[in-house]
This record gives C-alpha cells, sequence and structure tokens, in this order.
C-alpha cells in the first residue's frame, strides 16, 4: 500500500509558502507517495501541482459538498460536506503530515494529527506552537526546507 502524506496549510498563502508547497509535492511524488490535501488554493493547490507535475497521484478532501471548484491537479476528489471537520478525515487517512505555512484551519489539522499520535507532523517554517509554560508542544518537526520537510515525513514509512 502506498504511503500517504497529507499536505496541510492556508488556501490564502504568501509566495514563499506556495513554492514550498510545490516543491514538497514534487518531492512526495517522485517517492512515490500519494499526495492528500484539502483539495482547495493556496498550499493545497501547490501541493497537488507539485505532484502532477511529476505524474503523482493527488486525493482532495473537500469541506464542501461538490466536486466542483476543485482543484484541477486532484487525481481524486472526495466530497465530504462536512466543512472544517473534513481536517479529522485529512490527517486520519494520512502516514505523516507536512505543515507549510500557517492559518487557523492549519493549526486545527495539527492538532488532530498529535492528538492521534503515532503520525510525524512536520512543519516548515510554519507554526510554533508552545504549551501553556512557554515550551514547544512535544511531537512537532520544525524544518526549515522543502527537502528537510519530506524527508523526516517519508522515514517514519
Amino acid at each position: 500500500m502506498a504511503y500517504q502524506v497529507a499536505v496541510c496549510g492556508p488556501a490564502e498563502c504568501a509566495e514563499p509558502d506556495r513554492a514550498d508547497a510545490y516543491r514538497v509535492g514534487e518531492l512526495l511524488a517522485e517517492a512515490g507517495a500519494v499526495v492528500l490535501c484539502g483539495g482547495g488554493t493556496g498550499v493545497m493547490a501547490a501541493a497537488a501541482a507539485g505532484a502532477r507535475s511529476r505524474g503523482g497521484l493527488v486525493v482532495g478532501i473537500r469541506p464542501d459538498d461538490a466536486r466542483d471548484p476543485a482543484n484541477p491537479d486532484l487525481s481524486v476528489t472526495i466530497v465530504t460536506n462536512m466543512g472544517q471537520a473534513r481536517n479529522a478525515i485529512l490527517v486520519w487517512s494520512a502516514d505523516a503530515v507536512i505543515v507549510v505555512g500557517g492559518s487557523w484551519g492549519t493549526l486545527s489539522e495539527v492538532a488532530l494529527a498529535r492528538r492521534r499520535g503515532g503520525v510525524p507532523v512536520v512543519a516548515l517554517r510554519g507554526w510554533r506552537v508552545l504549551d501553556h509554560t512557554g515550551r514547544a508542544v512535544p511531537g512537532l518537526h520544525h524544518v526549515d526546507s522543502p527537502h528537510e520537510a519530506v524527508r523526516v515525513a517519508l522515514s517514519y514509512g
């Protein structure tokens, strides 16, 4: 069975995050991993485009009730009609999670993945989550490059 990696990030992102997500998608596809994403714009679209540019399989897990206007780079679209609750489906379907950038929805995906346990969560220049004492929340692997993000995510597979 193919290793599945969720790539999470904001629908509205800055160009550096878009470029990182695209490269993450490329690297995951080159490694033979299936890319899971929310199927929308921003980081999700960039990761999908990067993976498809290398012939990868991309599964979009949509929050709404229609396949359109899903991203054209998706290989498969799963319609949930569950809004942000689809984030749970996304992270529970993944063998690893890579987070590029940050938004409130992205933070929920980090929390769901960490709560699940046993799933590596890699933050590529994203949220630095601290607990109530100011210490870093355990279990988040902070990295500074797409190559390192994919290396860490795939090292668990």
